[in-house]
């Protein structure tokens, strides 16, 4: 049976939970909010003028959306943060354009995903802030966002990821006070995650986990979220006769390719593409393996994944994840793209682009250029994070290979943009998305105790994934009905 979160099941908890907020002065946006931050009460607003972008202050929930003004301390609300790709540094006539969730707090956008899966569990009575802990399984963004959002609620998290995520990540959560649970292995090695959350699940009675992979909040907040911005970007810059041609999101946990869905509605003719690591390409060939694309988890298909929904698959090489890392940060990297043409100004900003973000990039290029897109076509993706997280990764690096010159850099920018032929990259047949939901049995159903006929639901139900927008809009009511109970809604 797939959960709702329609209605309050504990009435109790509910009204414990409100009392906390209303003590702590806890005031919840809603997914509208969200969307267009326009709609936030004034009074919120103004107190963000003296908050900055990463503060532990209640307010900064009303900082999660595509909109803030980048600025680090003070700002409003603005335009979709976005980066527009020129060809000279694509190598294609199409337009590209990658989403920056730099400008979240925390500096990824998982903060949304997971405030898309904590806050229905809020209003509804079965997360109670005074006796549970939130448990935010993840390979790294997920549960620094969810972390973040559970010390603004007020209430204690524990994030579980693998040991060898980036020290960033594990130095931000000691500091922010959330319990730390490394398991072993790096980015592909879910199992060992969920391994942990079973235990957890049996053990500890307090805990509440909030698995990004199965959570369908998550693909609900993009679809409400991330596809209107997706969409606003590309109005942003559109020409005559223009076509948002493709959405490309590396999968993770498939929440943000749920914005796809979203996208699909309003542009039929749109491909969506999902990214994954040519190192363990699950769906691109039934694969396994280790990889270096941070964020990306892998070795099984997730539960929110609309397998029905995605037209291709581009397995990326990590390597030239790292390349790109490199020669959007190292001076030599800047240099030579400075020299190749690259506009200043976008040089400038390629630090707002990190590990994950880079395989996308890439994926986008291979993506016009299967096509054949012309500068009439628009292709979208997304920088969930930025370089500032990794630069741990730059000094290994350094210490592996040595200094970044221009040799390297000329050698990489042509590698990994400039090559004429898509590397591992599949149009997927009805078989193709068919096959790929099919792995899900394996470690929905055989280990993680799914039903069949949820499954089932999944690929034949069309109408489910649909529902996940009425869902979000109950939500908001709900949401309202909340901060009204709390007596803190701010009325303009």
């Amino acid at each position: 049976m797939i959960p709702t979160f329609d209605h309050v099941v504990d009435a109790k908890v509910l009204e414990r939970t409100v009392v906390h907020f209303r003590q702590r002065g806890i005031v919840l946006p809603t997914f509208a909010q969200m969307r267009d931050p326009a709609k936030v009460p004034a009074e919120i607003r103004a107190k963000l003028s003296s908050i900055g972008l990463w503060d532990r202050r209640p307010e900064n929930l009303f900082r999660i959306t595509w909109k803030n003004q980048p600025v680090e301390k003070g700002g409003g609300y603005g335009p979709v943060n976005a980066l527009e790709i020129p060809r000279s540094l694509s190598g294609v006539p199409a337009r590209i354009v990658l989403l920056l969730g730099k400008w979240f707090p925390t500096g990824a956008h998982k903060v949304g995903a997971a405030y898309g899966c904590l806050v229905p569990r809020i209003v509804t009575g079965q997360f109670d802030p005074t006796y549970h802990r939130a448990v935010w399984p993840s390979t790294g963004n997920y549960c620094r966002g969810g972390a973040f959002d559970s010390f603004l609620m007020g209430c204690t998290a524990v994030a579980i990821l693998p040991e060898q995520m980036s020290r960033e990540r594990f130095d931000w959560l000691a500091e922010i006070g959330a319990e730390v649970i490394a398991t072993p292995g790096c980015e592909s090695n879910v199992k060992e995650i969920y391994d942990k959350c079973h235990e957890i699940r049996a053990t500890r009675p307090e805990c509440v986990i909030f698995n990004q992979f199965d959570e369908f909040g998550n693909p609900a907040w993009h679809r409400q979220v991330t596809g209107p911005a997706i969409a606003e970007a590309f109005a942003q810059g559109a020409g005559e006769g223009a076509r948002l041609a493709a959405f490309i999101s590396a999968t993770g946990s498939a929440g943000t390719i749920g914005a796809g869905d979203f996208l699909k509605k309003i542009h039929p003719h749109l491909k969506i593409v999902a990214a994954e690591a040519k190192q363990c390409p699950t769906l691109y060939q039934n694969g396994f393996g280790a990889h270096r694309i941070e964020g990306i988890g892998d070795k099984h298909v997730p539960w929110v994944h609309n397998a029905r929904n995605t037209d291709a698959v581009a397995a990326i090489d990590d390597e030239d994840s790292m390349r790109l890392l490199r020669l959007f940060n190292e001076p030599a990297g800047r240099r030579h793209l400075a020299e190749s043409g690259v506009p200043e100004a976008l040089i400038a900003r390629l630090g707002e682009i990190g590990i994950s973000g880079a395989a996308n990039l890439i994926a986008a290029v291979w993506t016009a250029r299967h096509f054949e897109m012309d500068e009439r076509d628009t292709v979208v993706t997304i920088a969930t994070d930025s370089a500032a997280m990794y630069d741990s990764r730059r000094q290994e690096l350094t210490a592996e290979y040595g200094p970044y010159e221009e040799k390297h850099a000329a050698r990489d920018f042509e590698r990994c943009l400039f090559r004429t032929e898509p590397g591992a990259f599949r149009e997927l047949t009805y078989e193709g998305r068919k096959a790929i939901h099919n792995l899900k049995y394996y470690t929905w159903v055989e280990q993680q105790g799914k039903e069949i006929a949820d499954l089932n639901r999944l690929w034949y139900d069309r109408d489910f994934w649909d529902s996940l927008d009425t869902q979000a809009s109950r939500w908001d009511e709900l949401i309202d009905e909340f901060n009204r109970r709390t007596g803190l809604l701010p009325q303009d």
